[in-house]
């Protein structure tokens, strides 16, 4: 079994600003601008305001982004990856069974950037869209999701199953060490240096469960096979995600 790290939403790069935390407690991941097909606008997820105030102004309701994760209202989740970062996941052997913890760059009011889980995706299919049936890309299509709407690259994947977003940012789901910066981790005592892909170099790996996290890249997988503390690990994440306010 593989648990997959994945950056998603806004960050200083991609949108401007961290995505925000709301007033009732809740993470909002904003996506990042349309850089390709959409059909689907922040003003359309409601999200116009927040995408707004994130991006200081260089964004609004009126905007089209890039709606990928894309999670449900019957609690599943679409999410498409393609070039490089597909083909790091494809090396990893990511597949039916693995599950995704997305996770971005967030901020409350008042406070300070930080990197935190906001949701997942355990993969029930896979579908390479350069090979599927048509049928089968038009499902997505009639979903808006972006990736089924234009290809982005000869090996474009949408991966789906169950998946939900977190109710509360909650201290469980947060990476980032209380006192910062956003790329310093505080991280299960199951990962360990060799079994992270993008994290070999040994000074990222510090005393007191710490990981200095690589500042760019999408896709960091950790195959966990049968080791049951990661999976209980994962679990408890799983559990918190889920719980409500």
């Amino acid at each position: 079994m593989r648990i997959v790290f994945s950056r998603k939403g806004f960050d200083s790069a991609a949108g401007g600003g961290p995505s925000p935390i709301v007033d009732d407690g809740r993470p909002v991941s904003l996506p990042i601008p349309a850089g390709t097909a959409s059909r689907t606008s922040y003003g359309a997820l409601g999200l116009g305001d927040l995408a707004a105030r994130a991006s200081r102004g260089r964004l609004g309701a009126d905007d089209l982004c890039h709606h990928d994760p894309m999670f449900l209202p019957d609690d599943t989740c679409l999410f498409g990856q393609c070039g490089a970062a597909q083909t790091h996941l494809a090396n990893q052997g990511v597949g039916k069974g693995d599950v995704f913890l997305f996770f971005g760059l967030f901020r409350e009011a008042g406070g300070k950037p930080h990197h935190r889980i906001f949701g997942y995706l355990e993969v029930a299919e896979m579908t390479r869209l350069a090979e599927c049936v048509p049928d089968q890309r038009e499902r997505f299509a009639a979903q808006d999701h972006p990736h089924a709407l234009a290809m982005h690259a000869a090996n474009d994947v949408i991966y789906s199953g169950p998946g939900t977003t977190a109710e509360a940012a909650s201290a469980a789901l947060r990476l980032t060490v209380p006192e910062g910066p956003p790329s310093l981790w505080t991280i299960p005592q199951w990962l360990t240096r060799g079994n992270l892909s993008y994290h070999d170099r040994a000074d990222r790996w510090l005393d007191d469960s710490r990981l200095r996290s690589v500042a760019r890249g999408q896709e960091f997988v950790a195959d966990i096979g049968d080791r049951r503390d990661a999976r209980d690990w994962l679990a408890a994440i799983l559990r918190e995600i889920g719980r409500e306010i």
